[in-house]
């Protein structure tokens, strides 16, 4: 195979691009340590006042705990509905199968304040505002139509023929789905997971449209906090996202490897 050399002019540009969109993040770790009262760059004065002031922040926490556990619940569910979706329509070829994807996907076609609007408008009769369980529903509406996505295209990227083998020895549909197929498709699922629960957690639009002041999740808590402050606690919450993302990005590289999970 011919090996192609990247040349040095092409790896400075990468490398400058890198920089430009990475930059705001970069930014963001030296002003979480600031000791001043209000956003500023450089920080005159250092501490670690505003990790101390995230940890007694008691709506912070609360909004956390809430985004966490929506976002567990949000990816457990999405697995359990596209796992069965995707193999309908891809190995069963049910009837009006591309309906049924299409149907699925079309929420990515919408401007997510639109959706945001339309589920209020649907949820504001059924008593399911400010509910843990109509962010649940809400959440699903995004995060579905991606986890169909991967799933779909793990599954199509598959060969039959170990399906098949093991069919003609004797194993019954089920047996080669939980022993074969769900194996197969172990890098395709922890993609979707992985997907669905950053999706999930980072979610601000459909959340502010139904979320109560009793039940609300970190970005729109930190939404929220800006409107009224302009202060590094914001900074110091970033940090720890950002970090919190890169532990989830090093466990999927260090189990399954980037490459095969989120590369076709």
């Amino acid at each position: 195979m011919e090996n192609h050399q990247t040349s040095l002019p092409m790896k400075i540009v990468v490398a400058v691009l890198f920089l430009f969109l990475l930059a705001p993040v970069l930014l963001v770790f030296p002003i979480s340590f600031s000791g001043e009262q209000i956003l500023s760059f450089p920080p005159e004065s250092w501490s670690f006042r505003w990790y101390a002031a995230l940890a007694n922040n008691s709506q912070m926490m609360s909004a956390f705990t809430t985004s966490l556990g929506l976002a567990l619940v949000v990816t457990v569910l999405s697995l359990a509905i596209g796992i069965p979706a995707a193999y309908a329509i891809v190995r069963l070829k049910v009837a009006g199968s591309q309906i049924w994807y299409n149907l699925f996907t079309a929420p990515l076609l919408l401007p997510t304040i639109v959706l945001g609007l339309a589920i209020l408008i649907i949820f504001a009769s059924t008593g399911l505002l400010g509910t843990f369980t109509g962010l649940v529903i809400g959440h699903l509406v995004v995060t579905l139509p991606y986890a169909l996505r991967v799933l779909a295209v793990s599954l199509g990227n598959l060969e039959l023929a170990c399906e098949e083998a093991a069919s003609s020895l004797g194993a019954k549909p089920l047996t080669v789905v939980r022993r074969v197929t769900l194996p197969m498709m172990a890098p395709g699922i922890v993609a979707t997971a992985v997907l669905a629960f950053l999706v999930s957690f980072d979610e601000v639009v459909i959340t502010m449209f139904l979320a109560g002041p009793r039940l609300t999740t970190l970005p729109v808590a930190l939404f929220h906090h800006v409107e009224s402050q302009a202060d590094p606690l914001v900074a110091s919450v970033s940090v720890l996202l950002v970090l919190l993302t890169l532990a989830i990005v090093l466990v999927v590289d260090r189990t399954l490897g980037l490459t095969r999970t989120f590369v076709k």
